[in-house]
């Protein structure tokens, strides 16, 4: 093969990389992260101290309540008063250990959803909720005895705004860290094919690639995040689903930075140091007598 053959196939490969790297972002994410109920409820659960989910569990269940309680002209004042409490009780070990429940079950949602054609992503507040009436009742609560206990699910992620999000899980999610292995592979095929004289350009353009790949996996984040809370039903709910994106990708949006800043770094850092060496030589480069 001649060399001009081998120059083009690594410029190939390197193309191949900005593909590649969010592919295989997304992939490991899909398998390793969301695959995982020990590590989705690990991930999940700390958000039972978010205000926002907090608050949206609390909307869910006064208004559950209140659809059972009619006192006319003090409907307000004990909407109120109910909704304070549990908002209260959410800052107890009860409600923490209600909530981990509460997303172990919605584990098997999220992944119907990004495998195999689920509609949405959503948590039973059951749980939740009888240990809410428990506590009210002890605590001389008005109306809490009628407090309804039953399967009440708040809508947290759903399929209509996942869009490509959704074909990309179903395709790679058996692939695992595979794609990964392949993005190295591909990488450093680049780079030696590149030959000698090559292989400082090669690794510039494997940088580049790598950090142009990681920058639009960090922008399809973004506009994932923005898109997948649009049609939830209030402001309480769609601040909640936002929390927990935010906590489901966090993973994801960390690879991409830093894959995103090492691309930088090996794609400067080698064009630096190229330019360093030139100037070294040509300063001290013998001259003839």
């Amino acid at each position: 093969m001649t060399s001009r053959f081998l120059a083009a196939l690594s410029t190939s490969l390197i193309v191949l990389l900005a593909v590649l790297t969010p592919v295989s972002a997304v992939a490991a994410w899909s398998d390793l992260e969301i695959g995982d109920t020990g590590r989705f409820v690990s991930t999940v659960a700390p958000l039972d101290s978010d205000i926002h989910v907090q608050r949206a569990v609390a909307d869910r269940i006064t208004d559950e309540v209140m659809a059972e309680v009619k006192v006319g002209p003090l409907q307000q004042g004990v909407r109120n008063l109910l909704h304070d409490a549990v908002l209260s009780f959410a800052t107890t070990d009860a409600f923490r250990n209600a909530w981990r429940t509460a997303v172990r079950a919605a584990h098997a949602a999220v992944e119907k959803v990004l495998s195999s054609g689920g509609d949405t992503v959503t948590i039973d507040l059951a749980p939740i909720t009888e240990q809410v009436k428990k506590q009210l009742m002890a605590d001389n609560v008005p109306f809490s005895d009628r407090i309804p206990v039953r399967h009440e699910d708040t809508t947290v992620l759903e399929a209509n705004g996942l869009g490509v999000w959704r074909d990309v899980a179903q395709g790679l999610r058996a692939a695992g860290i595979w794609p990964a292995v392949g993005t190295v592979v591909a990488a450093v095929a680049a780079v030696l094919l590149a030959g000698r004289g090559g292989r400082a350009r090669a690794l510039i353009g494997v940088g580049a690639a790598c950090a142009i790949g990681a920058g639009l996996l960090v922008i399809a984040v973004a506009v994932a995040r923005g898109s997948i809370p649009a049609d939830l039903p209030n402001n309480g709910d769609r601040s909640a689903a936002r929390a927990i994106f935010d906590a489901l990708t966090e993973s994801l949006r960390l690879t991409a930075w830093s894959v995103l800043a090492a691309g930088l770094v090996l794609a400067v850092g080698t064009w630096l140091t190229g330019r360093l060496r030139g100037a070294w030589h040509a300063r001290f480069r013998p001259t003839g007598t």
